[in-house]
């Protein structure tokens, strides 16, 4: 059985909803009910990793995105990591080893 909630809005809000009801052809109480269901419904989300990423999201567990790179590494500083990183143990070596 629906359970019936009552909600405080303006004017203009009421106005919106009633509009955006009557565009879509439905009363304003089932575009309310449907437009809150899909704010809250995971399964209404579009792939399983959009599901997980709201229940993160609404978890407050979703970390912001990162700002994107905007300058390229310096070509000197990536030449000099990859000589470091190509000295030193292999990892086959260490998962041999058991560490």
């Amino acid at each position: 059985m629906p359970t019936q909630i009552t909600v405080r809005a303006s004017e203009d809000l009421v106005a919106r909803i009633k509009a955006a009801a009557a565009d879509t052809g439905r009363s304003m109480n089932d575009w309310v009910v449907v437009v809150l269901d899909a704010a809250t419904n995971p399964e209404l989300a579009g792939s399983e990793m959009e599901r997980f990423r709201e229940r993160l999201a609404r978890a407050g567990l979703l970390a912001p995105p990162s700002p994107p790179i905007t300058d390229p590494p310096n070509p000197a500083a990536v030449e000099a990591a990859g000589r470091r990183a190509a000295h030193g143990k292999l990892l086959s070596d260490l998962v041999i080893e058991g560490r």
